[in-house]
């Protein structure tokens, strides 16, 4: 790995030099309570910039068709054989056309979803490679591989027939499910949500090529307003003259202590020497799987965050995430952090077990809870992203409020685990004061409290985002 890590591009633009060894890259000068892996022997000096980072590639890919030429692809695609995208096909064409995996440019063909899952990496034209870590890829099954026939393009369609994109110079190869999974999640052990809901039952052939993408992807659901591509993260940013971003992903109601781990990182970056460091509050907006709370209710309990006064709104932006979750670990949370570089972001949080789950089967979590950091410090790709690990923060009874957590008086502090947070929610009761705004925490109250018909007090399985 430390061998091809020499050969990664590295941006032209100036940007923050940490000390590395071992090809590491945590960002020691923060000082967070989690050590990087390694403590470098001579310090370098740091230096400020206010350019953004560079795309990944050097150029922000976008697959939209012009105004112009929208008439005539339209013609050409009523002569094509068509595929009908599921949901989360939908969602991948909404990240590869934005740009979020540049310098992608459609879905993986052959050598590039080998490379994905051999190498978490591809190699570009020059020499020079970029983070790739979880595959993208648009299956089909026997009966759409023999409509295609000797076509070399194809088009992709919605559920209700409309003309998303073409699809030029495919390629079809099989699709290995099993190597797929097991490269992907570690284990090929049932009940993984992703691969339940979007390989087992797809079809045995992979289907690659370049896109050319009719419309910006909307879901009219209230929500497109939050959607924000790279490219509009980006101009948002210079708008407000960020002269560094860092990145807060999650996919679950904000406490306290995701805020105070946020507001102590921009005190930090302050510290450092930048001007208006400004958060990327990013919320997955993809497919998640059942027992999530839904992408709905956790936008408004964001928003009543903001309200509230416990994130500032001057130097946060809130925007969704287009991407569909795997919880696969260490190997997805790679694509997390690769995606914000494209957004813009040169700092990137990162917490216990991130893109983790449980175990499907066993009684236990299916990865390490550090090894997602550890991962992140070292993967291709990611050089040029300062790494952040989480400072743990627990409920402080001296203080009745989120702090973080101190060893030497572990007896005043309490851990209140997700479970324990939606089983508060369930029966409306309030967990301790200060734990969340009570703006959001009367949001989570009442998600949970529309599960219940009136009639039989019975909670109906939650539905994916």
């Amino acid at each position: 790995m430390a061998s091809m890590a020499t050969f990664i591009a590295q941006t032209p633009y100036p940007h923050h030099s940490f000390p590395k060894k071992l090809h590491t890259h945590f960002a020691p000068t923060l000082r967070l309570s989690l050590r990087p892996v390694s403590t470098p022997k001579t310090r370098q000096r740091l230096r400020i910039s206010s350019a953004l980072i560079e795309p990944d590639g050097g150029k922000l890919v976008e697959l939209f068709v012009p105004e112009s030429e929208k008439a005539e692809k339209k013609r050409d695609a009523a002569t094509l054989p068509r595929i009908k995208l599921s949901r989360i096909d939908l969602e991948w064409v909404h990240v590869i056309s934005e740009g979020w995996s540049s310098p992608l440019t459609g879905f993986m063909r052959e050598s590039e979803f080998l490379q994905t899952l051999h190498f978490n990496s591809l190699r570009l034209d020059d020499g020079s490679f970029v983070n790739m870590s979880v595959p993208i890829v648009l299956a089909i099954d026997d009966a759409q591989k023999r409509q295609i026939g000797e076509s070399t393009r194809v088009a992709l369609v919605d559920s209700d027939n409309n003309l998303i994109a073409i699809l030029n110079d495919i390629e079809i190869y099989k699709h290995h499910k099993e190597e797929r999974i097991a490269r992907t999640w570690g284990t090929t052990a049932p009940g993984l949500p992703y691969v339940d809901e979007a390989i087992t039952n797809a079809g045995n052939w992979l289907i690659g090529g370049d896109l050319e993408v009719m419309e910006p992807i909307k879901y009219n659901d209230g929500l497109d307003r939050f959607r924000l591509s790279p490219t509009e993260l980006r101009d948002e940013f210079t708008k407000r003259n960020a002269d560094a971003v860092f990145a807060f992903q999650l996919r679950n109601p904000v406490h306290n202590g995701h805020a105070l781990l946020m507001t102590d990182t921009r005190r930090r970056l302050l510290e450092m020497g930048y001007k208006n460091p400004i958060l990327l509050l990013h919320p997955l907006g993809g497919y998640t799987k059942a027992d999530d709370v839904p992408l709905t209710w956790r936008m408004k309990q964001h928003e009543k965050v903001l309200e509230d006064g416990v994130l500032d709104p001057e130097t946060t932006v809130v925007s969704i995430f287009p991407s569909p979750m795997h919880y696969a670990g260490p190997t997805e949370v790679q694509w997390h952090a690769k995606a914000r570089i494209n957004a813009g972001a040169n700092f990137y949080i990162v917490g216990r077990d991130p893109a983790g789950m449980g175990h499907p089967i066993e009684k236990r979590d299916l990865y390490d809870a550090d090894h997602g950091k550890k991962v992140l410090s070292m993967a291709p790709g990611l050089e040029r992203l300062n790494i952040l690990p989480f400072k743990v923060a627990a409920y402080d009874k001296t203080q009745g409020k989120m702090a973080f957590f101190e060893p030497s008086r572990a007896q005043d502090f309490i851990f209140i685990s997700g479970t324990k947070m939606r089983t508060l929610a369930r029966n409306k009761e309030n967990p301790p004061e200060g734990f969340m705004c009570p703006g959001g925490w009367k949001v989570l109250v009442d998600y949970y409290d529309s599960l219940v018909p009136a009639d039989s007090g019975k909670v109906p399985e939650a539905v994916p985002a």
